[in-house]
């Protein structure tokens, strides 16, 4: 400065001249200070203590983000004399983590930035991205932010920091030394380099001084030479030898370079010696070896299993492509390993997995967490030519069969990087695992890269403790593989030119009859599984319920459903419902206290086009406009139901909700039914009591293909629709109450979804006629619900309407007279043999007078008085008869009733023929 000109840094020290660069994070550096944001909204008052240990940690060459799911912030501030920028490594691999990255002025006042400047985006495993931002003059203050949200014991991979170099600060009065491990030879130098392996220097150095490599080793960038260890078995490895001339292989062991160890001192080991020679394996599916040391690939056109020569695909037929690798014997071409770890550089020239004969396994690394890579990359897919690309949403799929070995906190990830943007884990393996297969569909056409990566644990450490934790691959297949070879032919669909044997696509929806090699369309309501063998199997027929889209590439509801029970059959129109519904449900509490709900969205009807999406809005923020419109969104799933996780605005300090960890729980309807199962899944009635109505519930049964460690046979979801007419529009959805989460389980969801949209079609047996009094010759005619209203839609309720009527109806006129008629003829008969009865008593009471005489007894022949004799016998016997008269007739029988049970007869015994009757 008092010269007023500048002047070259001397060796051993650089300068940016006008910016500053922290690449040295054995301590936090000055300036810099790490900021925990207190959690305000937990349900416990100490919750706000829990984020006071949580910081960014310096690692040496790099600084690390928190673990846990606080949000903390990295700050520096710093005066820009003129307009400058900013820029920074980062490594971010981990989506359970929101990471932003933005600046304010010394008003506190956030600068405006791009959404693709403030969020930033994914890394692969193992690979740094470069993030540079402009800043303005004046007081700029920087914000490094992280916070995640963990639902689970798992821990969140940390965003990894380094390499901070800011330009625009006032032009320095100094020059920074070089750090321990680095250098600088010449005056004027922007940067130090890092010192080769076997080297090491000092504080300030202008040249790296070697070791003595007898005793002593060091990995490149050191600040001290270090003691070589005795050899042991952590210090080499083995692997499978290629083919030679002979068709033979062996095992051998290699030591682990750069070599380290000590082979002649006490205690050390010495490399074992290579194993017998063996046959090599045969050659993979649609490889050939043709008598060579090595497999080459079928031509275009032709097949092998391997073990053949290759053939020529018949007439009528063409080739399946794919890849199908269960024989290691050498890496195959479209394959590569390789060894990351984010801290050093020790394992990047070796292999991370190394071939097994029947299997691949991970290799011994450098350290113990260091990333072992295994990647395959896809440049496409083709389906078959027969099959139509609309006949479903089906490319291609890869499945691979593996298991892990491990004593430490190992963990393989499978991964994949759609058209080269950004990896995404798809399902991850935590500890020892049995041998088995995982099976991952391709839903788009594009390039692919599929990757592993192998840790045995995620803590640093320079030391191998388990260098023989591994992770071992079988095999893996890749179906309909743009560049893949052929180990069988399959009947296609011949055109109609003179030669046959040109396959054409068939149209959407259509398989191959093998028979005729015809294009057939799929049965209705039946949809089209691509993978499966040709002919007519493979159109699966769609559920209950369920009708097939044109294409046949889908099963889907159109809203209608039908039940009979007995003779009474109840129709459903659910297009209340078809719409997209939303359930929000919640909150819940992380173990930190963070809140965070759980969003559903669901599909109840229709098909492609009415689909129920969700996605991760940081991923979406951090993408173009223009990426937008191609389609080249983040993480988003379209499907029947899915879920996301919403963190509010007020949870984590963040301006906006974010939505992230988007899941698919529906892709497949199953069908609808009143039934409490269907296809392997089972409804719990018991998780939604209601009281007794007459309308059934109908469940909705879905499942979804993308099967999880958890979840062997994918995630299902079962959608309960229940009448209540009080619920009007789209009604309301809800979860169980003892399964918050939608789940009890994890791989089931249920929902119940309430309102008068699901409520049966009104039929003439949902209303009755009540018929009013007659009231000036006019009657009313009433119409009204049967109560209570358990329908909607469908037949409307008649008017009311007014009919004549007359006082006295004609019915009414002759039922009085015949009921008068009635009468009469019964007083009638009633009298008649009312009568005759009384006669029939009089001759009785005249034979028990005549068996009572105390005279002689009469004569056989004049023991009774036989008809016709009457009045003979009146005139002989001198009887003295007065015939009573009706109104004696009717005091007798009263005086029957006053208790006289019986007629007095007064006999004279003087005159024997003399009868009195009284």
């Amino acid at each position: 400065m008092s010269a007023q000109e500048c002047t070259r840094c001397a060796a051993g020290s650089y300068s940016l001249g006008s910016g500053v660069r922290f690449d040295q994070w054995d301590s936090m550096p000055a300036g810099f200070s790490s900021l925990a944001t207190s959690l305000d909204n937990g349900p416990h008052a100490d919750d706000t203590l829990t984020c006071n240990s949580s910081s960014w940690v310096p690692q040496g060459n790099y600084v690390e983000s928190n673990r846990d799911e606080c949000t903390v912030s990295l700050i520096y501030s710093v005066h820009l004399k003129k307009q400058g920028s900013v820029s920074f490594e980062y490594q971010y691999p981990d989506n359970n983590l929101l990471f932003e990255f933005f600046i304010q002025n010394d008003q506190c006042q956030e600068m405006d930035q791009t959404a693709d400047k403030k969020w930033l985006k994914l890394t692969n495993h193992g690979e740094w991205a470069t993030h540079m931002v402009n800043l303005k003059s004046g007081t700029n203050i920087l914000y490094w932010r992280t916070g995640g949200v963990l639902m689970g014991s798992k821990v969140v991979k940390p965003v990894l920091l380094k390499n901070v170099q800011i330009e625009g600060v006032a032009y320095t009065s100094e020059c920074f030394p070089c750090k321990p491990g680095t250098f600088s030879r010449v005056p004027g130098s922007s940067a130090c380099a890092p010192c080769p392996r076997d080297m090491h220097s000092g504080h300030g150095a202008s040249s790296c001084t070697p070791c003595n490599t007898t005793t002593q080793y060091a990995p490149e960038g050191s600040g001290a030479c270090k003691d070589r260890p005795p050899c042991s078995r952590k210090d080499y490895f083995q692997i499978h030898t290629a083919c030679d001339s002979d068709g033979k292989t062996q095992i051998i062991y290699k030591w682990i370079e750069p070599k380290i160890c000590l082979e002649g001192v006490d205690g050390a080991q010495t490399l074992p010696p290579g194993g017998e020679r063996e046959p090599c394996p045969p050659c993979n599916p649609g490889f050939y070896n043709n008598d060579t040391a090595t497999c080459s690939p079928c031509p275009p056109g032709s097949y092998s299993d391997g073990t053949k020569a290759c053939e020529r695909c018949p007439a009528g037929t063409e080739p399946t492509l794919g890849y199908e690798y269960k024989w290691w014997n050498v890496l195959p071409a479209n394959m590569k390993t390789s060894c990351f770890n984010v801290g050093n550089s020790k394992c990047d020239s070796m292999n991370g997995w190394e071939v097994a004969g029947d299997h691949i396994q991970s290799g011994a690394g450098g350290s113990d967490n260091d990333y072992l890579i295994l990647n395959i990359h896809i440049p496409g897919f083709k389906l078959p030519t027969s099959i139509s690309s609309s006949s479903g949403t089906e490319f291609g799929r890869i499945t691979f069969e593996f298991e892990t070995v491990c004593r430490a906190d190992c963990e393989l990830y499978f991964m994949t990087d759609v058209n080269r943007k950004s990896t995404t884990v798809v399902e991850s393996w935590e500890g020892s695992k049995s041998r088995q297969s995982y099976t991952h569909v391709m839903t788009k056409n594009a390039s692919v890269s599929y990757t592993w990566a192998f840790q045995r644990t995620n803590q640093a450490s320079d030391v191998r403790r388990y260098v023989h934790d591994v992770a071992r691959i079988y095999s893996i297949s890749v179906s309909n593989a743009l560049d893949g070879q052929s180990s069988e032919c399959r009947a296609c669909a011949l055109s109609s030119l003179p030669s046959g044997s040109l396959c054409v696509p068939c149209p959407a929806g259509h398989y191959i009859d093998p028979r005729s090699s015809q294009c057939t369309e799929c049965p209705p309501n039946t949809h089209l599984v691509s993978h499966v063998t040709l002919g007519p199997d493979a159109c699966r027929p769609c559920g209950p319920a369920s009708k097939s889209d044109q294409g046949h590439s889908l099963c889907y509801s159109d809203c209608q459903f039908t039940h009979t029970e007995g003779n009474l059959t109840l129709s459903f129109d659910f297009s209340l419902l078809g719409s997209v519904g939303t359930l929000m449900n919640g909150p819940s509490f992380t173990s930190k206290g963070t809140k965070y709900f759980h969003q559903f969205n669901i599909s109840l009807c229709g098909g492609e086009g009415r689909m129920a999406r969700c996605s991760d809005n940081v991923t979406d923020l951090s993408v173009s406009d223009s990426q937008s419109e191609r389609g080249e969104a983040g993480v988003a799933v379209k499907t029947f139901i899915c879920q996301s996780t919403i963190i509010p605005a007020s949870g984590r300090g963040l301006h906006t909700a974010l939505s992230s960890q988007s899941i698919n729980l529906a892709d497949t309807f199953l069908g609808a039914t009143v039934e409490s199962a269907l296809d392997g899944i089972r409804a719990r009635p018991e998780l939604f009591p209601q009281t007794a109505r007459k309308v059934p519930d109908v469940n909705f049964y879905y499942r979804s293909l993308e099967a999880t460690s958890s979840c062997e046979s994918g995630r299902s979801a079962v959608l309960t629709l229940r009448c209540d007419p009080e619920r009007s529009g789209q009604g309301q959805l809800t979860v169980p109450s003892q399964c918050p989460a939608g789940t009890c389980d994890g791989c089931t969801f249920h929902f119940l979804w309430e309102g008068s949209g699901a409520c049966p079609t009104c039929t003439e047996g949902d209303f009755h006629k009540i018929e009013g009094a007659c009231k000036g010759g006019h009657q009313d005619l009433l119409y009204v619900w049967t109560e209570p209203k358990l329908c909607r839609g469908g037949v409307s309720l008649p008017e009311r309407r007014t009919l004549p009527c007359e006082s006295v109806d004609f019915w009414i006129r002759l039922g009085i007279g015949l009921g008068a008629f009635a009468a009469a003829l019964l007083v009638s008969l009633t009298c008649y043999f009312w009568k005759k009865n009384k006669r029939l008593e009089y001759k009785y009471s005249r034979l028990v007078m005549s068996a009572n005489k105390e005279c002689e007894m009469p004569g056989a022949d004049s023991c009774a008085v036989m008809e016709g004799e009457e009045n003979e016998g009146e005139m002989e016997d001198e009887v003295v008869y007065t015939k009573p008269s009706l109104l004696g007739k009717l005091k007798a029988i009263a005086s029957k009733g006053n208790g006289d049970n019986y007629e007095n007869v007064q006999l004279n015994s003087s005159h024997p023929k003399a009868l009195i009757w009284s």
